[in-house]
């Protein structure tokens, strides 16, 4: 067994060990780690007798052995430290923990530090509370084994690894303020999304953003092979630390106390070197952008574990990683360890006779807000503010005559954005994040308030470049998505706008902050928090000139595939839809917003009045685009979704109502696709009556949709109707081509919907087989005219909606 926690020389003078810390400081600062490392290694192993009352027995033992210890040890050095400055210089600090799955370290130091009592005040600071802290953790009815959104202090869920640092720079722009220290697991640093982060410096304004600590913790191994970095040698690995921008400060060692007082002349290094940086800035006016420092701390893994067992190394080994001691109630051996190793923290002098931290444990412990696992900033509901979102009247455009007047959707969007990044000046709570695309998507009018978020070398030939802007664009979606959701979990709003296909780069993040969301609505002590809202432009239809390549609706699916509590899809089709629709996401709470709109010219449709109440329909019949009469129920019904669907089905409605006028049709338009979902399975779905009396329960009904056709029916599939549902859609069809090209190789196009119907309408196809055949044949035409002209047909460019 390690001999690591023995305490620091007595006395209150100057300690002998070089360094900023006095005997009494280095004695207290070591009990609080004890404590916490106590607290860790009971939360993974013990049911009962918390204190070591008793001898354990094998009833003590819990019968599954679930967390990780490895880097737990690690967690506790730097919160212990990370407490004695907050309290010293009077921070506001928030903490990203960046290995999660070390849980037990952050929910002991919670405990600690009194907040997780009150949070919870059943799990109280004292022998009965930290019995049931033990007995929860990797538990039935329990908590998570990771740092999860129960964890008082927590915004940052490190069960998949890679993103503290992007959260972390995400928590910091417009926090001036805030320190955001952010340990970065030395396994989490081989990540592409970690090694992306680094270069946040080149976003980070000394002037109005907050500063960000990282913390790089080598402790060598991953679950079961070493670690890159861990293994550079010092030089190397501070070349390439100082090649991103930063200033290391080196810590390593596995002797406490000279770890103790070499950490603690680190972070006072380190904040020293923060608070010139930002002074500097904001009194001095420089603009250059300077050299962030950040510490490398290497420590053992597994640090103050058992050595060895069955005689295999363990302390400073992969098996250290999770629970190092195994089968604890079935081998009298490693229970005989377990409680050696529990001892040697010398719980009697960290615990009074009650269980309650003893004085020496609490003295580097701040106070109320200030406590990391009790700031504001970890639960950003508690500092949000509504967003002042401008009229929409400001940007609507008129519709004197529908489908004859083109816009770009998300140019007007733009409008508004603008307004609202306007409104927010002050206040500075609003962010647009994308990768490299806000001019592309048509949102350039943010530049008319704010700038590009740089810090970099600009020239002459730059534009819109600005040390305060607060519109963030950088070729990595990770980067963009970690910072927007850092940006939101501290209490502010914003936006991510991306090309539809490469949204899937973050699938997984977004699954990580569903599930986020998700738990964190069933936590009354969380309070909700902005949407993360996603524009997604220059969608599948529209990239006919990028290609195939570009050419990927499946984001929807992905996200529809999710908590239907928390997810929310729209696909507006028109200008003034989008509008709507983006109102309604930009001031929602606690969703996951994504918006499907086009850059390109397309038609208007609706009104503004008329859009605000089609978004709050979700899905509804557009009376004017069909031919019912009210006499009787359709022949068929046209459903669409998404921009390019709707003008095609409209078209084609034109079409059947100029050629075929005995024909009753409906026009339903989907902006909602959870309407489609029946109401038991998503908050926004349709009843069956609602259902039936809108899409009929006996007719067909073709639908034309923006993405993968079997989507729909997977809303559908048990719909009264589903058997008479033909869907067209995206069908992996594209190439560099015409526009029209585009919907036509995925039999999209408004002919192809002409002969679905007259195909499915009973007793049609013998009656319309001239009109068939004609729209079958504009088809062929159609593939001949392009490859000579490289533009669409006449009939088909020139197109308005003539109803």
């Amino acid at each position: 067994m390690s001999d690591a926690h023995a305490p620091a020389a007595p006395g209150t003078g100057r300690s002998a060990a070089p360094g900023p810390l006095d005997a009494a400081e280095l004695r207290t600062l070591d009990a609080h780690w004890r404590a916490a490392n106590y607290l860790s290694v009971g939360q993974i192993y013990l049911m009962a007798n918390p204190l070591l009352e008793a001898p354990l027995r094998p009833e003590h033992i819990k019968p599954r052995l679930l967390g990780h210890w490895g880097t737990s040890p690690g967690l506790n050095l730097v919160h212990t430290h990370l407490n004695r400055v907050v309290k010293a210089r009077e921070l506001d600090a928030l903490c990203i923990w960046g290995p999660g799955h070390g849980g037990p370290a952050v929910v002991a130091n919670s405990w600690l530090d009194g907040t997780y009592a009150e949070t919870y005040p059943d799990v109280t600071r004292d022998g009965e509370g930290m019995a049931r802290l033990f007995r929860q953790f990797s538990f039935p009815g329990g908590i998570p084994s990771h740092v999860a959104p129960e964890t008082p202090g927590s915004i940052h869920e490190g069960g998949e690894l890679g993103y503290s640092l992007t959260h972390a720079y995400g928590a910091a722009f417009d926090n001036p303020g805030l320190l955001v220290a952010c340990v970065v697991g030395d396994g989490e640093a081989e990540t592409g999304p970690l090694a992306a982060s680094w270069h946040a410096t080149k976003f980070l304004d000394p002037v109005h953003d907050g500063a960000v600590l990282p913390i790089l913790h080598l402790n060598g191994y991953k679950i079961a092979n070493p670690t890159v970095l861990a293994r550079l040698p010092e030089e190397e690995l501070d070349s390439l630390l100082r090649g991103y921008g930063h200033e290391p400060v080196h810590v390593t060692g596995d002797d406490p106390t000279a770890v103790h007082q070499a950490l603690a002349a680190a972070f006072d290094r380190c904040l020293d070197r923060i608070s010139d940086i930002q002074r500097r800035a904001r009194s001095d006016g420089r603009t250059d952008r300077p050299r962030w420092p950040m510490i490398v701390l290497r420590t053992p893994k597994g640090w103050t574990g058992p050595h060895e067992v069955d005689g295999k190394p363990v302390e400073n080994t992969w098996r250290s990683h999770q629970v190092p001691l195994a089968g604890v109630r079935d081998h009298p051996g490693h229970l005989r360890q377990l409680e050696e190793w529990l001892r040697s923290y010398r719980p009697e002098e960290l615990f009074d006779a009650q269980g309650r931290p003893t004085a020496d444990v609490l003295a580097c412990v701040p106070e109320g807000p200030r406590r990391l696992g009790a700031t504001p900033h970890a639960n950003g509901g508690l500092l949000l503010r509504d967003l002042p979102v401008p009229p929409l009247e400001r940007y609507a455009v008129e519709v004197d005559k529908r489908g004859t007047v083109l816009h770009e959707p998300t140019r007007v969007l733009g409008g508004l954005l603008s307004g609202i990044m306007a409104a927010t000046a002050e206040r500075r709570d609003f962010r647009v994040v994308g990768p490299d695309e806000t001019a592309s998507n048509r949102l350039e009018a943010l530049y008319d308030v704010t700038g590009k978020a740089w810090q970099a070398e600009v020239l002459d030939t730059d534009e819109h470049l600005a040390h305060d802007g607060r519109v963030m664009e950088v070729l990595s979606e990770h980067l963009c998505q970690g910072w927007l959701e850092g940006y939101l979990l501290t209490g502010r709003h914003g936006l991510f706008s991306s090309y539809e296909a490469f949204a899937h780069i973050v699938d997984s993040m977004v699954n990580q902050h569903i599930k986020w969301l998700r738990t964190a609505r069933r936590l009354p002590w969380r309070r909700p928090i902005a949407s993360l809202n996603y524009l997604l432009t220059s969608h599948v239809w529209r990239q006919d000139h990028n290609g195939f390549s570009h050419q990927d609706p499946g984001f929807v699916d992905h996200i529809l595939n999710k908590s239907p509590e928390v997810v929310r899809v729209y696909l507006p089709p028109d200008a003034n839809t989008l509008l709507s629709v983006a109102d309604h996401a930009l001031r929602s709470r606690d969703y996951v917003n994504v918006i499907v709109a086009g850059k390109q010219p397309s038609f208007d449709w609706l009104s503004l009045d008329e859009a605000r109440a089609h978004c709050a329909r979700g899905a509804g019949a557009w009376e004017w685009a069909g031919t019912e009469d009210g006499s009787r129920e359709p022949d068929v019904v046209l459903g669409c979704a998404g921009d390019v669907p709707t003008q095609e089905t409209l078209a084609a409605a034109d079409l059947l109502r100029r050629h075929l006028p005995e024909l009753a049709v409906r026009v339903v338009n989907v902006v909602d696709m959870a309407r489609l979902l029946p109401a038991g399975d998503h908050p926004h779905g349709m009843t069956d009556a609602e259902y039936d009396a809108l899409f009929t329960r006996d007719k067909p009904v073709i639908f034309a949709y923006h993405g993968y056709p079997w989507l729909i029916h997977r809303l559908g599939y048990r719909r009264a109707g589903h058997p008479n549902l033909h869907v067209r859609g995206y069908k992996e069809e594209g190439t560099t081509t015409t526009p029209f090209d585009m919907v036509v190789r995925n039999d999209l196009d408004r002919y192809r919907l002409v002969m679905d119907v007259i195909d499915r309408v009973p007793g049609l196809g013998v009656r319309a087989v001239a009109l068939r055949q004609a729209m079958a044949d504009v088809r062929t035409r159609h593939h001949s005219w392009i490859r000579e002209h490289g533009t669409d047909l006449p009939e088909v460019a020139d197109w308005t909606w003539s109803g």
